[in-house]
């Protein structure tokens, strides 16, 4: 991954937090923690 590629998304997922947190009320994030601890839960299933 080059430097230009790493800004670019460091960018863009800190635009998508601050547009979370003025328009959704800041849900975002526990929501995808919620995602990611059903995901490994369903991960650690097939282990």
């Amino acid at each position: 991954m080059t430097n230009q590629i790493a800004i670019a998304l460091g960018v863009l997922i800190i635009g998508v937090l601050i547009a979370d947190r003025q328009w959704l009320q800041g849900d975002l994030p526990l929501a995808l923690a919620r995602q990611m601890a059903a995901l490994v839960e369903w991960v650690s299933f097939w282990r």
